[in-house]
């Protein structure tokens, strides 16, 4: 009911299997070693041209690509992800276990009003079944504050549903208003003062979750990609399987050695600053 772009899902098609994997190829022969895949809804890739959702199967012709070591999934609805994606990123080596997930919110009313198609609880059910079935996986969502209708009882069913599901990655965006969309017409819009002290204040907690799920990563192991080096500070920028990049922290690697931008290297955690871990290089 708040974006223009489901409308468009007519005139547009999901890019065929072997189309993707020719791409890949391409891109591991000129030494890309991390593919990220993502669409207006991943998680039904191929629903429209094969007549059932084939993300698992992509996943798995993706992984025989040699020269490619990570494999990133953005983008999917929970109502979507069923057991067989589940097992897929759980059991292929190369799919790194990190999920973006958009919920937009948590209270009831305001997901239907949305037109979405989970509740509260399925919410949780599905968050709980992936740590379950996949206890190191790192989970991403965004959410919107101020949707019309949303009062202090919906904001405060949010913030706390936050708070219960400790994401470890977390963005919030304050609701616009979208042109020719039902949600425009609504009644009970939002004041924007009103709307940005919310997103605020999610954005406050959820930088206290941040801040300790990051420390609680000192002293483990983690396997990162370099992706260049800073010389003001000695030391190399990397990403973990926990980061997606532009989007998420970094990983400072301490090395006495030169490394190459691309290269897989092991580093122990030994402090975090804010959302960036600091490690030191071990192999």
């Amino acid at each position: 009911t708040y974006c223009i772009i489901p409308s468009l899902r007519g005139r547009y098609r999901s890019v065929p299997m072997e189309r993707l994997i020719s791409q890949a190829k391409y891109l591991a022969n000129n030494g890309t070693k991390e593919l990220i895949l993502v669409a207006q809804e991943t998680t039904l890739y191929g629903k429209d041209i094969y007549g059932k959702k084939e993300l698992p199967r992509l996943l798995r012709e993706l992984s025989k690509i040699d020269g490619i070591h990570w494999i990133r999934i953005l983008y999917c609805y929970p109502e979507e992800i069923d057991d067989e994606l589940i097992n897929e990123i759980k059991n292929n080596d190369k799919v790194v276990n990190y999920l973006d997930i958009p919920i937009q919110h948590a209270n009831d009313k305001v997901l239907k009003r949305m037109g979405r198609r989970t509740s509260r609880q399925d919410l949780v059910d599905i968050i709980g079944k992936l740590r379950q079935e996949i206890p190191n996986i790192v989970l991403r969502t965004t959410l919107i504050t101020g949707f019309p209708g949303e009062g202090e009882e919906e904001f405060e069913d949010l913030l706390d549903f936050v708070y219960d599901m400790n994401f470890d990655r977390l963005g919030v965006f304050t609701y616009s208003c979208e042109e020719d969309t039902p949600a425009a017409r609504f009644e009970d819009q939002v004041d924007e003062e009103v709307k940005q002290e919310r997103k605020d204040q999610i954005m406050e907690m959820q930088q206290d979750i941040a801040f300790d799920n990051a420390n609680d990563m000192i002293g483990k192991e983690l396997e990162v990609i370099i992706e260049g080096y800073m010389a003001d500070g000695d030391v190399y920028v990397a990403r973990s399987y926990m980061d997606a990049p532009d989007i998420d922290g970094m990983v400072f690697v301490k090395a006495d050695k030169m490394i190459v931008s691309g290269s897989f290297v092991t580093v122990k955690i030994v402090n975090s600053e804010g959302y960036d871990l600091l490690g030191e290089f071990i192999k």
